[in-house]
């Protein structure tokens, strides 16, 4: 007897007794950081992770940063007892609108470490979607995210090390307005002495030459 593969297969499906098909995982390139010439501002941001410690509480919270490397402005945070992909994906949404990038042909490259909340399905995925190009950086070649690795140290011994905090709400709070310090107020010598925003307007008004930062 001749079993017509095809009629057997149309009729179970009629009858929708086909056992479900596996989806098909779109799969992502990895592309590793690349040497680059920065002259302005939204050409590549940096993500990275910070924790934080309770001790009223006795446990940990997450600081995720977006830095732009040639104002070194952060951009955008997630502060939170979690830091997920979902959060990551957020967090680049956000700094996009704030940054006026969605509708520009030229949007940011996106440089990350290997994190868990980076290698992601999800956050490939909305890369994708969003016409980012996003890069990671070789284990153990922290150098690499020089200028968020550099944020984090400046909010580890200017802020952290400073407060022993006692609830969550204490540490968002301390934290939210250190970052509004940062941007506002810090001076940096590598922004002529100025802060990030200041920085921002004195360039956009054309009273201080731009920079070149190679990374």
């Amino acid at each position: 007897m001749v079993i017509n593969k095809k009629k057997v297969y149309r009729l179970c499906k009629e009858l929708g007794i086909l056992s479900p098909q596996r989806k098909i995982r779109l799969t992502y390139p990895r592309r590793l950081a690349n040497n680059r010439q920065i002259t302005h501002s939204n050409q590549l941001w940096e993500i990275d992770v910070k924790y934080g410690y309770i001790a009223g509480e006795n446990r940990f919270f997450y600081m995720m940063c977006l830095i732009d490397i040639y104002d070194r402005m952060v951009i955008d945070y997630h502060i939170g007892v979690t830091c997920e992909a979902r959060h990551a994906v957020e967090l680049v949404q956000r700094g996009l609108w704030k940054r006026q990038q969605f509708e520009t042909a030229m949007k940011p490259v996106v440089r990350t470490d290997n994190g868990p909340q980076f290698i992601s399905h999800a956050f490939e995925k909305a890369c994708a979607e969003f016409s980012l190009e996003h890069e990671r950086i070789p284990p153990k070649t922290p150098n690499k995210n020089a200028h968020i690795e550099s944020f984090h140290a400046i909010l580890e011994r200017e802020c952290l090390q400073r407060h022993e905090f006692m609830n969550y709400q204490e540490a968002y709070r301390v934290v939210v307005d250190f970052v509004l310090f940062y941007n506002h107020r810090r001076i940096h010598g590598s922004l002529y002495d100025l802060s990030p925003v200041e920085f921002r307007k004195q360039l956009s008004v054309g009273t201080i030459k731009p920079l070149e930062v190679r990374v």
